[in-house]
């Protein structure tokens, strides 16, 4: 008995000092948070008193005196919006886009009080102080919890900062998920225990471990005991038919003593955003999932967005494509641009434009090289492909020889933003699914782009094209194209 009681209170104190641990990193990022958050607005405030009353002295009678009080109390005024927008939630930390939402949302809060107030009490506000001071100091808190954000991703690559999280489910849909996590350690959420079926967890028949990570029990009886016994911060329970309503709702029960989150995943996997929600019907949550808007008065926004900022970009990158061209034409015989048939919306081919990268007779070598080809797919890849020049091996890697589609997109050929463009030999190899990557235009970069490029796989690519597909909206387009930067700065996956 000794001994057992010497376990468990040895189990109590890791638990303990996890938990603890959670806490502590998760309170000193919002208290981050919310100092730089008060930062900002303050420094909003000063500035936008500088500008509206240069030169004139700080006295009691003075115009300006009113607004030095207002100078202070507008960053208080602030942090409390921000409170009440439930910006400091930790379920909101690190990632996904409703930590800025809720900013933004605070942001024309504060901006309509302060106007409605004004209008109330027949205050006379300066409107040019109000219309810089607020505008700026939601940017600049917007900035600070991007940078802070930035921060906290670098911090959990290294392993630090994770929640602990033990998964429910299946032993295949588990597996997927911890492969997924470990890819993107910037989610913050570790796998630290596995619960299976009972079959699975316990018997002949057991596993000791998924991925390298234990089975510590059942999904029915155990994953509650499980998330106590190793400090666990969440439980996620990973779509099984076993696992239905009641059981969720025991479980909840059981884990909520502790404070520790559930999180479900539905079967229906790569939708999000506006397309999801839950609606009461007769007592049930339904999640209830739109079709994706393909057509309509988005799609032409879209293509007007597209065609206009190609137009933009071919005139103010002129003389970088004519230094690309020079140096294309004196460095190795051919043409300067490469012509290539692909296949854009609905099967319809057009001819993409590049600059050249490899030598004149490429296709023609293609055929010597296919058995080293290195991608696991319809794709040919080599990571070292002899038929690359010198400086169309530069241009690759920063996607300058790219730059050419953009008078594909200003004909309507091709989007900024969407899959990469197949070529006919690729889609005749297209499974079932894999044509959904059809009912949209290709684009000139993507989900693929900012997510690997080359070193991703066939199944990776395919996945995260129709994750655009369907989930497509001018906000995700826009985070795509911010991101481009990034990915093609650091060249990684570019060959």
């Amino acid at each position: 008995m000794a001994v057992v009681d010497k376990v468990q209170a040895e189990s109590s104190i890791r638990h303990e000092h996890s938990r603890a641990q959670s806490q502590n990193w998760s309170g000193s990022y919002r208290r981050v948070a919310g100092c730089l958050d008060f930062l900002s607005m303050l420094t909003a405030a000063v500035v936008a008193f500088v500008l509206r009353f240069p030169g004139v002295p700080i006295e009691p009678k003075a115009p300006n005196a009113p607004y030095v009080a207002l100078t202070v109390i507008l960053p208080v005024l602030w942090s409390a919006t921000l409170m009440m927008c439930r910006a400091y939630q930790p379920r909101y930390i690190g990632v996904g886009y409703e930590e800025f939402h809720r900013v933004i949302r605070a942001g024309f809060i504060l901006t309509a009080s302060v106007a409605i107030v004004a209008y109330a009490t027949k205050t006379e506000v300066a409107r040019g102080y109000v219309v810089m001071a607020l505008p700026l100091g939601t940017f600049l808190a917007l900035v600070a919890r991007y940078r802070l954000r930035k921060w906290l991703h670098k911090k959990r690559w290294n392993g630090h900062c994770m929640r602990r999280v033990v998964a429910v489910g299946h032993r295949t849909s588990v597996a997927d998920l911890i492969r997924e996590l470990r890819k993107k350690r910037y989610h913050g959420m570790d796998i630290a225990a596995v619960c299976l079926p009972p079959a699975l967890a316990s018997g002949d028949d057991a596993v000791a471990e998924v991925e390298g990570v234990p089975v510590l029990g059942d999904f029915f009886q155990a994953a509650a005991a499980v998330a106590d016994r190793i400090g666990a911060d969440s439980v996620a329970v990973l779509a099984c038919p076993e696992m239905d309503g009641v059981a969720l709702r025991r479980l909840a029960w059981q884990i909520e003593r502790n404070d520790v989150e559930l999180v479900v995943a539905p079967a229906l996997m790569d939708v999000t955003g506006p397309r999801i929600s839950i609606r009461p019907v007769a007592g049930l949550p339904l999640l209830h999932v739109e079709h994706p808007e393909l057509d309509g008065g988005r799609k032409l926004f879209k293509g007007l967005f597209d065609r206009t900022a190609a137009l933009g970009g071919l005139l103010a990158l002129s003389p970088l494509l004519v230094i690309v061209a020079f140096l294309i034409k004196v460095t190795s015989a051919g043409p300067v641009m490469f012509r290539q048939t692909r296949v854009g919306r609905g099967g319809r081919e057009f001819t993409v434009l590049k600059f050249r990268t490899m030598v004149a007779d490429a296709e023609a070598r293609k055929v010597e090289l296919v058995q080293h080809n290195e991608n696991d797919g319809v794709l040919f890849k080599i990571r070292e492909d002899p038929r690359i020049t010198r400086v169309g091996r530069w241009l690759r890697r920063y996607s300058l020889d790219e730059l050419p589609q953009l008078i594909n997109v200003a004909r309507g050929e091709m989007s900024l933003v969407g899959p990469r463009p197949p070529l006919p030999e690729e889609v005749a190899q297209y499974g079932g699914d894999v044509y959904r990557r059809l009912v949209v235009k290709p684009g000139l970069t993507g989900l693929w782009q900012v997510s690997g490029r080359s070193d991703l796989s066939w199944e990776e690519s395919v996945r995260l094209d129709l994750r655009y597909v369907e989930n497509w909206t001018l906000a995700l387009d826009l985070q795509i194209m911010w991101k481009t930067w990034s990915a093609v700065l650091k060249g990684s996956g570019a060959y």
